[in-house]
């Protein structure tokens, strides 16, 4: 913002982030908008909604699973996003490290509504058509916003995008079972 913070209330710092994150939400809800919100990357919104899936999954887990069940979920998806991202770097994408971490972070929110959905409705037939649609959600936003920084990968778009779709595919996949 180029203004000196040092000297503002908490609660304003705090506020004006909640409010940068929301941004950010609304831009996965709605991809074709204004791509470069995710440009400005934090992960303050990637880390809440690992954790909140990490948390509603583990309330779902029998109780002696509980603990590793948030384990798997945290590390799988903080691993997976960064060897999602190194792979794009390696295969020659412009975008930066946190910048491609931030995007999937922020676009695992569809798959976040799906496991707090699945807690609350233990019906198979429900959990698996929204899993469907979360999934095929976060993807699309996903690849939406990093195609734009990659636009020099046409002639390997597939080698960026597969792990991209494994690693949402992964985590869906927990929310289903």
């Amino acid at each position: 913002s180029g203004q000196d913070t040092l000297d503002e209330p908490v609660t304003v710092t705090i506020m004006r982030d909640l409010k940068k994150v929301g941004n950010k939400l609304l831009q996965v809800l709605h991809p074709k908008g204004d791509r470069h919100v995710l440009r400005d990357w934090d992960l303050w919104g990637p880390l809440i909604l690992c954790l909140t899936l990490a948390i509603v999954l583990s309330i779902r887990a029998p109780e002696h699973q509980a603990v590793p069940i948030f384990t798997g979920v945290f590390v799988i998806v903080w691993i997976g996003a960064a060897v999602v991202t190194l792979n794009a770097k390696m295969l020659g994408g412009a975008v930066s490290f946190f910048q491609s971490v931030c995007v999937m972070g922020y676009c695992l929110f569809p798959i976040v509504v799906a496991a707090i959905v699945a807690t609350c409705i233990d019906y198979i037939w429900v959990r698996v058509p929204v899993s469907i649609v979360t999934f095929v959600w976060s993807t699309w936003a996903s690849v939406a916003f990093m195609s734009e920084s990659q636009i020099h990968l046409q002639n390997r778009r597939a080698l960026a995008v597969y792990p991209l779709v494994l690693f949402y595919f992964v985590i869906t996949w927990l929310v289903v079972i």
